[in-house]
This record gives C-alpha cells, structure tokens and sequence, in this order.
C-alpha cells in the first residue's frame, strides 16, 4: 500500500463529486481483460485486489483510487524479423521488389498476427485524492504514467482542471541553497545522502551516492557553478525521498515509527481494513510533508486553471 513514487497535481475545481457519484461513474470506466487485438487497456480496479468490489476508499475526506493498466508486449525487433523474412520470400516468389505500401501493409499483418501471442504486463497505479486540500497525488514511477491515469479520471468525471503542483521558488534554487547556506535549512529538515548536480547548458551529470553532502567535493562543485537537481531529504523524521527539480517524489520511504503505528492498529485480520488503515495514515504523513516542503519552497506558485 505504501506510495514509492508521488506525482503532485493541484485540483482547481473546488466542488467535489460526492461518493456515490464517482462511484457510479468509475464503474463505468472499470477495467476489464485485455482482447486479442487490443495493445493496451486501463480502467479502474478495486485497491483491496481480486477479493474486493470497492472501487474508491474514503476515510477523513481522502479518497483511494487505483487504476490498473495491461499491454502486450510484442517488441519491435520481432515484428521487423518476421516482416524482412516475409518480404524477401514474396519478392522471390514474384520476381520484384516489394513497394514500400505493400511492405507497410505486411507490417501491420504480422502486427495482428502477433499481438494475441505478446505477453501482458499487468500494473496497478494509485491515486490518492485529499478532498480537502484540493490535492492529487499519482504514485506512478514516470510523469507519463500519471498523466495517463490523469486522463482516465477526467474521462471519469467527464472534466478535470487539475496543474502540476508548483512553488514559487523552483526546488533547484532551494535545494542548491540549502546545501550553499546550511542555515538556511528549515528545523523539519534533514539532509540525505544523495544528490545530482547539473550546470546550466551543460548536458553532464555529478551524481553523487552515500556522500556527505556537506563535504567539501560537493562544496567545490557547487562553487564551480554546479546545481542541485535531486536530493535526498527526510521531512519530519517521518518520510525520505528523493525531491526532483519538478517537484515530484521519487523513493518514498516512511520511517520505522509510521511503520510501527501502522503495524500496532488492530485490523482484525481484515484485508480491507488493513488498507484503510495504511492509507489514511500515509495520507496524512503526506500531507503534512508536502505543506512543509511547499513552505519551504516559498510557498505555492499562483496558476490559473487550465480549461477542463
């Protein structure tokens, strides 16, 4: 249940589609096995797994959505085998090079020839909706997966005006500060061991791993113009992560005491319980993280609401 990886978006909409609403659309949305000739498909899924029919888990006004994505994969190199390997027997069976059109028409053959054989990777997504906050978080490992599971809540919901969240200090700017001028560190905040330092223009990367980042190599390299672009942070001695330059989350990893707290709820032995449990205490670690880290950023950067 626990996030690995957080992508942050601003919900501009300040109304809030009621539960059973959402839960009627979502249903409508549900995923549902992949056909032969489909490549891809995504729809929403119970966050409990196969032995639960909840689609959404609302506790405190954060809400729980996961989405689950399949695709076949059929690599391109096989494709373009099979389609050289055809081509050259037709082209000596009729005596003439084969037209780029007919080549092309071979290709897409051999596409739907193939595709019911792919393998499916299967994958779950999770989207955490503090109602409260007006905040979305999408624990995918790449912005494209988020967006994508982005697109399904605003087929969902039929319209979505939602901003990636921003400061109004960029995180390079701080980050490099905060290694430059140690005390301008906020008191919630403590320095990890990891870091990537890029200069502007320059398309090479310092990454530094298991260091002191207040050592002198990465004082030097700071004074050579070099910027901070990802570190590793703990807010709160309760949640570490790695901060981007673009604001998103990566590594989450909550803190012996969360663990612990969630580890000593009773949940008599129910699966579902156990998820609502984690999840509204993870919910909140988070929320707290990200008012802090925010605050530390200088505060949100004013956006206008994007069309719907």
């Amino acid at each position: 249940m626990w996030f690995k990886h957080l992508h942050l978006y601003r919900l501009h909409d300040a109304s809030v589609i009621a539960l059973e609403a959402l839960t009627r659309a979502m249903a409508e949305h549900a995923h549902r096995p992949l056909g032969n000739v489909e490549a891809r498909r995504l729809g929403w899924a119970a966050p409990a797994g196969r032995g639960s029919e909840q689609c959404v888990h609302e506790i405190n006004g954060q809400r729980l959505l996961s989405a689950l994505s399949q695709e076949r994969l059929l690599p391109a190199s096989v494709v373009k085998e099979e389609v050289e390997t055809r081509a050259a027997d037709r082209e000596v069976a009729e005596g003439r090079p084969l037209p780029r059109v007919e080549k092309q028409a071979l290709r897409e053959q051999v596409y739907e020839e193939f595709l019911p054989q792919a393998f499916v990777r299967t994958q779950r997504i999770d989207l955490w909706w503090d109602t409260r906050r007006h905040l979305i978080g999408v624990n995918a490992s790449s912005r494209k997966r988020a967006e994508e599971v982005l697109d399904l809540l605003r087929q969902t919901l039929g319209s979505l005006k939602v901003t990636p969240l921003s400061a109004k200090t960029t995180p390079t700017q701080t980050m490099t500060e905060w290694l430059v001028n140690p005390g301008q560190r906020p008191d919630w905040l403590a320095i990890g061991d990891q870091v990537e330092l890029k200069t502007a223009g320059d398309e090479s990367v310092l990454r530094a791993r298991q260091v002191d980042l207040d050592s002198e190599e990465i004082q030097v390299a700071l004074d050579a113009g070099r910027q901070a672009t990802r570190m590793a942070i703990t807010i709160d001695e309760q949640v570490s992560l790695l901060l981007n330059d673009d604001l998103t989350l990566k590594s989450l990893r909550f803190s012996d005491d969360v663990l612990d707290e969630a580890r000593q709820a009773d949940d008599d032995d129910d699966p579902v319980l156990r998820l609502e449990t984690d999840f509204v205490l993870m919910a909140g670690v988070l929320a707290g993280a990200i008012e802090k880290l925010i605050d530390g950023l200088g505060g949100e950067a004013d956006l206008a609401a994007p069309e719907p």
